[in-house]
């Protein structure tokens, strides 16, 4: 099931085209170390230790299918964990339903097919809590000690990824907090020093709004991809949970309802492990003398922390990502929550699993529905438009002539020309140099526009936003330039979603 929800990922990686974000992945990878972390003390900091794994991945390539691979094999990675964590929790029934659910959400098709750390960070937070529930089941060194290797992975994929670990603490208890706080304490260090370095790059996320709570109306659309399939999971999780508290046992040594043998000895007797709903005597005898089985939270009496602990990692990062962004810089994206996609799912698996009979027919009911609830985003994440910002649909707008003139409204919009672009392109007349600013993704440019396009009589300028944006007011300058310089608008394009980008041609007046 991992591998399918992999491959389900990759299905579009080919078709939607690299966007801003992508094509900063490799203007960073692209460069030295030294110029990597010259880069990190100005901008995206919290992106370097992903920006060092892609600066080896890169030596083989910068291929869309190459440049997307990590994020598709970490979606199956993060399928894996989900699989063998519900059947820890319930049954491999709930696991596999769970990785089932996950792999249709348009969500993990966009992160799965993106050049970020987004499935990174989706991967390490589902093998936290995979590892924490094997640690809590037998508190071993080793076993904590790989809890605190997944808490720093978690650290260092994303920064927001953190907001996930508050959760993790309704599990603490006496007799083993100093194990459990101690490797959470470790494993947070990168959290600590990138959570400074971003700090100080807050002039980096200025574009970044203000939200308030009207955001988390649109949360469930944000977790799965899509607004139909998102409520229909996020009552389906609201209901695993109940379904994970009521089941769970109260005390040591008891056996979860769903392992509960049925009256009567001869039943007992004829139970099978697979078969949901009852237990063999060898699982009840595991039970009683706490020794860990398939359902460990349940036996160990913490069943109902679980509970507990998956809605807070469904909803506790939007939650504190809100009041982050109230108490100290506004810093509210949704693709920052997309860590909290695998609880989703995995609840949901687990309200499935939980049905009394026919739970194979749901999961494929709930399986079926939900994509075709969210048929309409698994196209459009799958088009070449994807990813908002189609540079291939720019540049075969663009019909130069010789002598033609370009201009970027945004100077690291230059990345992406120079990545697709296959024919002659116009003179890039502001160009200075050929590698991007050391402190940034754009690049140094002659200030002069007017100097620069002088013997020309025709430019054409790009710039990501709408016609309007760049044609009215001064939020791109650069068009003001141009007409200062003596051009008049001859042509306007913009591409179909916004913010899109938009192509202009402008000829001597």
């Amino acid at each position: 099931m991992s591998l399918l929800a992999g491959i389900a990922a990759f299905t579009g990686t080919g078709s939607a085209t690299l966007n801003g974000d992508e094509l900063a992945t490799i203007s960073a990878a692209s460069r030295s170390l030294s110029g990597m972390w010259e880069l990190a003390r100005h901008i995206d900091g919290h992106f370097l230790p992903y920006y060092l794994f892609m600066h080896l991945w890169i030596k083989a390539g910068t291929a869309e299918l190459w440049l997307r691979l990590p994020s598709a094999v970490g979606i199956g990675v993060a399928a894996w964990f989900l699989v063998d964590l519900g059947r820890r929790l319930h049954s491999t029934r709930a696991g596999v339903i769970a990785a089932a659910v996950f792999a249709i959400l348009p969500s993990v098709s966009y992160f799965g097919a993106f050049a970020r750390s987004y499935a990174f960070a989706a991967a390490a937070v589902a093998f936290s809590f995979w590892a924490l529930h094997r640690a809590v089941e037998r508190s071993e060194v080793r076993r904590w000690v790989v809890y605190g290797v997944a808490v720093a992975l978690v650290c260092s994929t994303h920064l927001f990824a953190v907001l996930v670990l508050p959760a993790q603490l309704l599990l603490v208890r006496r007799a083993r907090v100093v194990p459990m706080l101690a490797a959470m304490a470790v494993g947070c260090v990168p959290a600590a020093v990138l959570g400074l370095v971003g700090f100080g790059e807050r002039h980096a996320i200025s574009w970044i709004p203000q939200r308030g709570p009207e955001v988390w109306l649109k949360f469930p659309k944000m977790a799965a991809g899509a607004t139909g399939s998102g409520v229909m999971l996020f009552a389906l999780a609201l209901i695993g949970a109940v379904l994970l508290w009521k089941a769970a046992p109260r005390g040591a040594g008891a056996v979860p309802l769903w392992r509960a043998a049925p009256r009567g000895g001869a039943e007992t007797g004829r139970a099978t492990a697979g078969e949901p709903g009852r237990a063999t005597a060898e699982e009840t005898g595991r039970a009683r003398t706490g020794e860990p089985g398939r359902a460990g939270a349940g036996e160990t009496g913490e069943g109902r922390v679980w509970a507990f602990v998956l809605v807070g990692w469904l909803v506790l990062p939007p939650v504190l990502l809100l009041a982050v962004s109230q108490l100290v810089t506004p810093v509210y994206v949704d693709r920052y929550l997309f860590v909290t996609a695998p609880a989703l799912a995995l609840l949901a698996g687990l309200a499935v699993a939980a049905l009394p009979r026919f739970q194979v027919v749901a999961a494929v009911v709930v399986v079926l529905l939900g994509c075709a609830l969210s048929v309409q985003e698994h196209v459009t994440v799958r088009e070449e438009n994807g990813r908002f910002e189609n540079i291939p649909w720019a540049l075969r707008v663009i019909k130069a002539e010789p002598d033609d003139a370009i201009v970027y409204g945004q100077s690291q919009l230059r990345t992406g020309f120079e990545y697709y672009a296959d024919s002659l392109m116009p003179v890039d007349v502001l160009k200075t140099g050929e590698a991007p600013s050391p402190d940034g993704f754009g690049y140094p440019e002659r200030t002069d526009a007017a100097a620069a396009l002088d013997g020309r009589d025709r430019v054409w300028v790009v710039w990501r936003g709408s016609k309007q944006s760049g044609l009215d007011g001064d939020v791109v300058p650069r068009v003001a330039e141009v007409v200062k310089a003596g051009f008049k608008l001859s042509l306007a394009k913009h591409s179909a979603e916004l913010p899109g980008l938009t192509v202009a041609l402008f000829v001597r007046r």
